[in-house]
């Protein structure tokens, strides 16, 4: 009796899914568990048979047809053709292109970009668009404003795949910004069983690291003291195979947990709100200063 509940909600994502299939269209996950709000409850139990199904089935969930609703943005030197339409990431504005939740409809990804920009953070990403940074550097510029989505890590893998480039992270320094590079790195454990599909491993940390406080002279007012939970996490990272695997890596994590210091980017705006465009970010490309 205790099974009966989760195996009438598997059955009927099954049968849901199954429809999609035989009429290809697609559907978020928000739709998905509307079109049974009293089975499912809760949009989380949904979601977790879903997985569920695809860890069953052996493939991924937007090959089911589902896909997550549109959370990151790219802007830069990149056109692809979405579904019969040619666009051209360098005449998005400053708001940026939605990255598509199906990834599938994207094809013939063509770039004359030297690197891949990957940003933690909105407001940074909108700063770089807006001073049309990737003219003067010839790059594409993603973000996932935060934790990074599904649809996100499918496209920069994608990039990644097709364009060759190197990716350049840029994150707060702190703890919060690491594990977000470590789940465009190495996934996330929810979605373990499609980790291939989603990871860009060798992903190199451009900033904001620890040694620059001091380098680039970041004012004490703009640097935070880390909590007991940041410290924590700072701590447990040291033990994650990413970090280990690069000593220097390591070394700037250490500095974090040892000055108990942390900055977001947004501290460089301290210096001039264009800063991080005309200043900061010359400086460290043109040293080749990433890890």
């Amino acid at each position: 009796m205790a099974s009966v509940r989760k195996t009438t909600i598997t059955t009927r994502i099954l049968q849901l899914v199954h429809q999609l299939c035989k009429k290809q269209i697609h559907v978020t996950k928000r739709d998905l568990f509307y079109t049974d709000v009293k089975l499912f409850q809760e949009q989380g139990q949904s979601d977790s048979v879903l997985d569920d199904v695809s860890c069953m089935l052996g493939c991924t969930r937007s090959s089911l047809n589902v896909v997550a609703s549109e959370k990151g943005v790219v802007v830069g030197r990149l056109v692809f053709v979405e579904d019969g339409d040619r666009i051209d990431c360098t005449k998005m504005g400053v708001g940026g292109k939605a990255i598509p939740p199906n990834i599938d409809k994207v094809k013939d990804m063509e770039s004359d970009a030297l690197f891949i920009l990957l940003v933690e953070k909105d407001a940074a990403f909108m700063r770089l668009a807006e001073d049309r940074f990737y003219n003067r550097f010839p790059c594409v510029i993603i973000t996932a404003k935060g934790q990074p989505d599904v649809a996100t890590r499918l496209f920069l893998k994608k990039m990644k795949t097709d364009l060759k480039l190197p990716v350049l992270g840029l994150v707060d320094s702190d703890p919060y910004g690491l594990k977000i590079l470590s789940v465009y790195m190495s996934g996330s454990k929810n979605m373990s069983y499609d980790s291939s599909n989603l990871t860009t491993p060798d992903i190199k940390w451009l900033g904001v690291r620890p040694s620059d406080l001091n380098k680039y002279k970041i004012p004490e007012q703009c640097r935070l003291p880390m909590t007991d939970q940041d410290i924590k996490t700072g701590k447990d990272l040291l033990e994650e195979d990413f970090i280990k695997k690069d000593p220097n890596w390591h070394k700037e994590l250490e500095v974090m947990v040892k000055t108990k210091e942390k900055a977001e980017i947004q501290a460089l705006s301290s210096f001039g709100f264009q800063y991080l465009s005309e200043v900061y970010l010359p400086m460290k490309l043109q040293e080749r200063d990433w890890i």
